[in-house]
């Protein structure tokens, strides 16, 4: 009897200690984005999902009830291009560093010369290459899914700021790698991934090449050429497989099966004049494209728009170095990108390109405000602010079906807040990543420059 007793104990005392998986938010103003808001609704989660939401909603006898009167809830934030969950791109220093001008990037993008890449990339010195058939600096079959790590000390600040996911990007090389779609939660990196591969990131740095193709016009050329060797290599690969018999077998070739893979390219253009010509590099790759950085693409949203191509707007904002020759006369053309590079947003909405924001760094709360209301002083509305965060960064990924929006069934990434998201007083009181609720570090104390 008093071993049965002793049973009942444990296990009442395990299900008390087991963390709830069934939440319903009530009362509370629900921005829905797929739909018009809810100024007093209800949110109900179950086992990681999205159960119910209206506002008439019953709740279950079963959910822990959070009272929402006062408070907001959005579908999770998405970090449209990072290297969050990459432990190797968060060992190196905070500040982004950016090979060239010309090559935006995800934060923290290690240096070549500083920063081991990732475990697929050799340790040895290579000789110089040669041509395109060498594969220079080529790692497009290596996986953020197979990096992803959720010890990167990075994931706590950013979903703190109320990120739920990211599309993390292996950082290093002209044909980096294959991203992931990740939630930024669980206990194995296994656990984060919703999707992968989300796309192939290539850069246009011809920064650490004494030879071939140590230029941009020797990049560009490099990528058209791996290109029609994988489409080569494509017809080669289905012609030996209908008929097999008498054949040569076709070599494997891991960087081409890489660039077969992806479903999407990931091409850099800051200023206009690149937006341009990744536009018809696009074109002639024939293959789907996403533009990131976009700084000068107010100059250039009609050309978008024709294209219909989807842009990454990017929130480390031009600004002087703190290390230039305050004696230095700046270019006219480089204060204009810093004034009006904010303005970008409001004028892709405008002229209905889809777009989102990644943040380059920018994860702490305080600084993701600071470089959220900028753009919304240049004229972005909240609503479409949101929507860049949300459902447009799953539109772009084609996760529209899982994320992005507080829809019945959807994952149940949320995070809920005391007022209005990008407000200086407002504060993130909940996460929810897979129905499993976070609440924020406290934000460290403001350091006043004297």
């Amino acid at each position: 009897m008093r071993k049965t007793v002793l049973l009942l104990g444990v296990a009442v005392c395990a299900l008390q200690a087991a963390p709830p998986s069934v939440f319903a938010i009530r009362d509370a103003r629900i921005i829905r984005v797929s739909g018009p808001v809810l100024e007093r609704g209800t949110v109900v989660v179950r086992d990681g999902l999205i159960e119910q939401v209206g506002a008439s909603v019953a709740i279950p006898p079963d959910a822990w009830v959070i009272e929402g009167q006062g408070l907001t809830v959005y579908p999770g934030l998405i970090d449209a291009l990072s290297t969050l969950g990459i432990a190797e791109a968060a060992t190196t220093t905070a500040v982004s560093t950016r090979i060239s001008s010309r090559t935006p990037g995800p934060p923290a993008t290690p240096a070549p010369a500083e920063t081991p890449g990732p475990p697929a990339l050799p340790t040895t010195t290579s000789p110089p290459a040669r041509g395109p058939e060498d594969r220079p600096s080529n790692t497009s079959w290596v996986r953020a899914a197979d990096l992803v790590s959720p010890s990167d000390r990075r994931i706590e600040t950013a979903r703190s700021a109320g990120f739920t996911t990211a599309v993390t990007f292996p950082p290093r090389g002209i044909f980096a790698g294959q991203g992931a779609v990740i939630n930024l939660a669980g206990e194995k990196g296994g656990q984060m991934v919703v999707s992968s591969p989300a796309g192939l990131y290539l850069t246009v740095s011809s920064t650490g090449f004494s030879s071939f193709p140590g230029s941009l016009m020797g990049v560009l050329a490099y990528i058209r050429q791996i290109f029609l060797d994988a489409e080569h290599y494509k017809l080669a690969q289905e012609a030996y497989a209908a008929r097999p018999v008498g054949a040569k077998r076709p070599d494997y070739d891991r960087a081409l099966e890489g660039v077969l893979e992806a479903p999407r390219l990931l091409l850099p253009a800051t200023r206009a004049v690149e937006v341009d010509r990744m536009l018809r590099f696009a074109s002639e790759l024939k293959r789907p494209a996403v533009l990131y950085g976009a700084h000068e693409a107010w100059r250039a949203a009609e050309l978008l728009k024709k294209s219909g191509t989807p842009v990454l707007v990017s929130l480390k904002w031009p600004e002087r170095s703190r290390d230039a020759d305050p004696e230095d006369v700046e270019a006219l053309r480089t204060l204009e990108l810093r004034e009006r590079a904010p303005s970008t947003p409001a004028a892709l909405v405008k002229a209905g390109v889809p777009f989102a924001f990644y943040t380059e760094g920018v994860t702490s709360s305080r600084e993701l405000v600071r470089a959220v209301r900028r753009a919304l002083e240049a004229g972005l509305s909240q609503a479409d602010t949101v929507r860049a965060f949300t459902l447009s960064a799953a539109e772009i990924y084609g996760v529209a079906d899982r994320l992005g929006s507080i829809d019945q069934g959807k994952i149940a990434n949320l995070v809920v807040t005391s007022g209005e998201l990008f407000q200086e007083k407002t504060q993130v009181r909940y996460v929810f990543i897979d129905g499993v609720k976070f609440e924020p570090l406290p934000e460290p104390a403001e350091e006043v420059s004297r």
